[in-house]
């Protein structure tokens, strides 16, 4: 198994219960990711009801399908999402926990810290080094993407 993991922080200007509820909601990522600058084309739930432990989705990105779920949901403070991909017959090939611990900074400020953890398996280790180098991308768009939308005309994909 290859491993990778890093960690990255951001500053919202938002309050902890408005960025959590941001990160929390799903369907409202289409809203606010970028069209260019992340493999994220798309994303739906696919369990009913509000975001809660246990709630599964499916992102549609560049690489393909890839389903995932809500691994722990504690707010406002944390939130771990899990994706999986695997081949067809069925053996994971590769699968992350995008994690989100969200402090105040001050009234109006959430620091944002994100925790990137992604396992590789089988011949996937062998890409393990360029997968890093896509995860760290992918997870600095994303906090990106997350501190515009807070900003005036934020709540729009971007171009």
């Amino acid at each position: 198994m290859g491993v990778i993991e890093f960690d990255l922080t951001r500053t919202v200007h938002a309050g902890i219960p408005e960025v959590f509820a941001r990160l929390a909601d799903i369907s409202g990522y289409n809203d606010w990711m970028p069209d260019h600058g992340s493999m994220l084309r798309r994303t739906q739930l696919t369990s009913p009801g509000a975001p809660a432990l246990g709630t599964t989705y499916l992102d549609e990105t560049s690489f393909g399908p890839t389903p995932g779920e809500i691994s722990a949901f504690q707010p406002p403070r944390t939130l771990v999402y899990h994706w999986w991909i695997r081949s067809k017959a069925g053996r994971l090939r590769v699968e992350g926990w995008p994690a989100y611990r969200l402090e105040a900074s001050d009234d109006h400020t959430t620091l944002v810290r994100h925790n990137a953890k992604v396992h590789t398996y089988g011949m996937y280790r062998l890409a393990t080094p360029i997968l890093r180098r896509i995860a760290k991308k992918e997870r600095a768009a994303t906090l990106e993407a997350l501190a515009a939308s807070f900003e005036p005309g934020g709540d729009r994909r971007a171009g």
